[in-house]
């Protein structure tokens, strides 16, 4: 397979540096993304309330992966998925320990034998929220000092490969195999010096980044975002990709091989009643990960963001027609396992994860 690069329509062509390569043309904010939080949600619980009452549950979806909690639908251990792989996929994994309510976190990650520079993230997350990148002990204690008194955090290593991509797997109900189907590619924020303009003028001059000047600023500091890049000089804004820091969303589903597919089943495979959850991995290039070579960073469950339709090439009609059918084919698939005697979760453990997940959230120490 020759190493790729993708254009501004999604399509393939050659890179002549010989080097996979993700970073052409930026394209426009999707439409979705535009859309109130509050309004987004509107048509998306409407539409779950209509399926909860085609199936006659409410919490259905946490029946596919039922040695999860809830099935990842919400408030679940994020460590739990990957202590669940089996050591024989540990070079397909980044080394994860968990900080527990009262340990020393600088003992911790000695004993891990972990180096810096190290992530931190919460053990129950969501979208990011508390998600950082440490380069000193100091840094990590103050972490520590800031994170909340009643929760485990995580210290991973950190995965040095230039690329992130969330991987979308499903296995049918009582399926021997399963496979990947849907490949998204996570841009992170990140603007080009052109050698005149200083970070905050490039961050103030772009769509997708001038939203967020505050949360930059807070990395920064004013003496950073004075800096000027030197022509073609890329500058990363953050440390997590997404959404709401100002990432782009690449879908590349057309690009699933069949290397790629069987590597991402075996490690499913070997998790236990796995069927459906979005793998997040990082990778060099694209020819290694549609090889099959990547490091998982988190794993999702029932719970997984169908991120591939927030691609800005999909009109909002185009976005929402998606979204409603991973709604119906999580539902109609955890119908099966219901059958096959998987009892989804009740309506109040469900929302008491919930809560708990959206109080603790809150309390995060910020992402950079």
């Amino acid at each position: 397979m020759r190493d790729l690069m993708v254009g501004t329509d999604g399509k393939e062509v050659t890179n002549g540096e010989g080097h996979g390569s993700l970073r052409g043309v930026r394209l426009a904010r999707s439409p979705i993304e535009f859309l109130p939080k509050w309004l987004l949600c509107v048509p998306l619980v409407a539409h779950w309330v209509w399926l909860a009452l085609v199936y006659r549950s409410a919490t259905l979806p946490s029946a596919l992966n039922p040695t999860i909690e809830t099935g990842g639908l919400a408030g679940e251990s994020k460590l739990s998925y990957l202590e669940g792989i089996d050591v024989r996929f540990g070079q397909w994994v980044a080394e994860t320990f968990l900080v527990r309510p009262g340990d020393d976190p600088i003992a911790v990650r000695k004993r891990a034998g972990l180096s810096f520079p190290l992530i931190a993230k919460p053990d129950i997350g969501w979208c990011g929220y508390g998600v950082r990148r440490v380069d000193s002990d100091r840094e990590l204690e103050a972490y520590a000092l800031a994170f909340p008194r009643d929760a485990a955090f995580l210290l991973q290593r950190f995965v040095a490969e230039r690329n992130e991509a969330g991987l979308l797997y499903v296995r049918d109900a009582g399926a021997a195999h399963g496979g990947v189907t849907a490949v998204t590619v996570r841009h992170g924020p990140h603007v080009e010096g052109d050698g005149v303009r200083s970070i905050a003028c490039l961050i103030a001059c772009d769509a997708r980044t001038r939203d967020n000047y505050a949360l930059y600023f807070n990395k920064f500091g004013a003496g950073g975002m004075t800096r000027v890049p030197a022509m073609g000089e890329r500058v990363e804004l953050t440390t997590v990709a997404s959404l709401r820091v100002g990432g782009r969303y690449e879908d590349l589903s057309h690009l699933i091989t069949p290397e790629l597919s069987t590597a991402v089943d075996a490690i499913a495979l070997s998790i236990g009643a796995f069927h459906y959850g979005r793998f997040d991995v990082k990778f060099e290039s694209l020819h290694q990960l549609l090889g099959g070579r990547f490091t998982i960073i988190e794993i999702n469950g029932a719970g997984s963001e169908a991120i591939q339709f927030w691609d800005p090439k999909l009109s909002l009609v185009e976005a929402f027609s998606g979204v409603f059918a991973k709604q119906r084919a999580l539902f109609a698939l955890a119908d099966k396992m219901r059958k096959r005697g998987h009892k989804p979760v009740g309506l109040y453990r469900l929302a008491t994860a919930y809560i708990r997940q959206q109080r603790l959230v809150g309390r995060y120490p910020a992402s950079n």
